[in-house]
């Protein structure tokens, strides 16, 4: 019992939070929808009165000859009145309603991408993360609206329903029990389609982001080439028509069994309808009832059970919305477990000591076993060290940690001698600026580009055009037709695309707008050739006063310059040193040293001195 009243009060809760967050979004409409309810609900039931009072009217005046035509026409003007007010007040409630959901529309999306920023990188690295955010991106954008719409529909209907039904037990008790009861059938069946729904909404997540993610590469720039070089086109679009259309049965199926459980309610519901007439048309044959009682409770039932459809309908729907408003709600109260300290240190200048690791080692929570692995490094103001192994060694793992978008499960992290986790993370990533390996290419000006390694200062700042010509990007920028204020990428007219060695260009220049204390960049000229690489480390080694950097490569000839090199595999540094020391010791870096000199063909002294 105690577990249902916990379900019940979420509901509960859930409800009012939704209502809580349209009246915030939009206060005046909500007031206005308010009002209306309220006009929408006496409306009907002054139709049907005044319609009675014509036809007793003509009726009277047809039995003794003496007809008042002048009542009889200011009955029918009062009657063009009311539907005329029910026709403006339609006309603004939808207006009102656009309005509404409009606003409520945005601020619900403004909510998912605040939380889309505000959780941690391990969510995107996760695939249930993707189902919830594919649940509640499916519901966001109307579902808190149309719980308010079926709420105001619901109270509407709620006042004109026990209007009439008043009216109808004034003729006899029985013709408003049997109305209420005609219709009942079709909420309960509606509640239980909601609960199947629902269920299998969540359990086809999965199956609905495959497809979404098959059209997306159908339809997109980047993998434009190879579908058509390898000829994938049709292979992806069977598959996805293959997702489509199990879906869609699956759809069917539940909508099917709804129809026809609808038919055979709303055929009930007509019978009751039908013996209703028959009542009230004996008890006027035999005088209990006039003919504008007739025609009044004609109408009575007849809008009766439609406004109790109506109101069990949306009763129906607001348990739908309940349900779904969950996914909403299951996105939105993920909480990120990198939080700043309840007293966050100050981020301290670099003297003497940079960023270091004691003993760190790390795993990812779906990963079988550790990533890192007691490590153990280091590097100083003014210092370069490089990050050089195979593949899969955990490099860009330990970037990741560094940059704290993942906290270490054992060991420290020190910024000048202070473990980071003292510090707010969003204070501490400001002192390092990172391009990594698949660094991001906004398909916006080649100013935002660069402007987004630190927006604290303005665009229009010089230091955009410095960190430019510092990455060589300024080249390639100042041929675009709008330079700097030219759209890069061909998402959007008038962009021009770029070479992939001068995106790299731009992403480093977004690392040098910056004035972090700690620089690191991971794979920095795999795009680029070789004298534009030995450019790029020339203008590392200019940024390295009262800075620390670290560099991630393959290519070893890059970083022999480097003040330390770290040497990693399976998670481990296995070696350290300068360069000399390093190929001295004949261990890994010297093997995968000489394996590149033995692709270029030169003798491993050679390679040193021409690259």
């Amino acid at each position: 019992m105690s577990e249902m009243w916990r379900s019940r009060r979420a509901d509960v809760q859930r409800v009012v939070r939704a209502l809580v967050l349209v009246w915030r979004s939009a206060p005046t409409a909500a007031t206005i929808n308010a009002v209306l309810i309220v006009v929408q609900s006496i409306l009907p039931l002054a139709g049907l009165y005044i319609f009675k009072l014509i036809i007793d009217a003509v009726a009277a005046g047809a039995a003794d000859g003496n007809v008042s035509f002048e009542r009889v026409l200011l009955l029918i003007g009062l009657a063009g009145l009311i539907a005329v007010a029910g026709v403006a007040a339609g006309a603004l409630a939808a207006l009102t309603g656009e309005v509404q959901a409009l606003q409520v529309t945005d601020t619900m999306r403004e909510r998912l991408n605040e939380k889309s920023i505000e959780v941690d990188l391990a969510y995107y690295e996760d695939p249930r993360y993707y189902n919830t955010l594919h649940r509640a991106q499916q519901e966001a954008a109307f579902r808190p609206m149309r719980l308010v719409t079926n709420l105001t529909g619901v109270l509407r209907n709620s006042a004109v329903a026990v209007g009439l039904l008043v009216l109808l037990a004034s003729v006899h008790a029985l013709l408003a029990t049997i109305t209420v009861i005609a219709v009942l059938p079709a909420l309960l069946l509606r509640v239980r389609h909601s609960r199947r729904l629902h269920q299998w909404q969540r359990d086809q997540s999965a199956a609905e982001r495959q497809a979404g993610y098959l059209g997306w590469l159908l339809s997109n720039a980047d993998h434009a080439k190879e579908i058509r070089i390898f000829e994938l086109g049709s292979v992806l679009h069977d598959r996805y028509r293959a997702l489509r259309l199990a879906l869609r049965q699956g759809r069917i199926r539940l909508t099917r069994a709804r129809t026809l459980a609808d038919a055979a309610t709303q055929t009930g519901a007509a019978l009751v309808v039908f013996g209703s007439y028959a009542f009230i048309g004996y008890q006027t044959l035999i005088g209990v009832l006039t003919v504008g009682d007739l025609v009044m409770y004609f109408g009575a039932v007849q809008r009766g059970q439609s406004a109790l459809q109506s109101l069990f309908t949306g009763l129906a729907a607001l348990y739908e919305d309940n349900l779904f408003l969950s996914n909403v709600d299951e996105f939105l109260e993920l909480e990120p477990a990198i939080r700043a300290p309840a007293e966050p240190r100050s981020i301290p200048v670099l003297r003497d000591r940079g960023l270091e690791c004691e003993n760190v080692s790390f795993r990812y929570p779906s990963s079988p076993g550790p990533v890192l692995e007691n490590i153990d490094l280091e590097v100083h103001p003014g210092e370069m060290i490089a990050l050089v192994g195979p593949n899969g060694s955990g490099k860009t793992t330990l970037v990741k940690l560094l940059c704290r978008l993942y906290d270490p499960d054992a060991g420290h992290i020190r910024f000048g001698g202070i473990d980071h986790r003292e510090f707010d993370p969003r204070a501490y990533r400001k002192a390092i600026a990172v391009v990594f390996q698949d660094y991001a290419r906004f398909h916006l000006t080649a100013r935002d580009n660069i402007w987004f390694g630190d927006v604290r200062h303005p665009p229009m700042d010089e230091r955009v055009r410095s960190a430019a010509r510092l990455s060589g990007a300024d080249a390639a920028i100042e041929k675009l037709p709008r330079r700097y204020d030219n759209v890069l990428g061909r998402l959007f007219a008038d962009g021009q695309e770029l070479s992939i060695g001068e995106w790299q260009k731009v992403a480093l220049a977004r690392a040098f707008m910056s004035d972090a204390r700690v620089l690191i960049v991971d794979e920095p000229t795999s795009a680029l050739d070789a004298t534009a690489e030995a450019e790029v480390m020339q203008v590392l080694r200019q940024l390295m006063h009262n800075r620390a950097a670290i560099v991630i490569s393959h290519r070893l000839a890059s970083v022999r310059s480097a003040d330390r090199i770290y040497c990693m595999e399976r998670g481990r540094i296995v070696e350290s040193g300068t360069h000399d020391q390093l190929m001295q010791r004949g261990g890994t870096y010297a093997r995968m040293f000489s394996t590149q000199a033995a692709m270029y063909g030169t003798p491993d002294v050679a390679l040193e001195t021409s690259l």
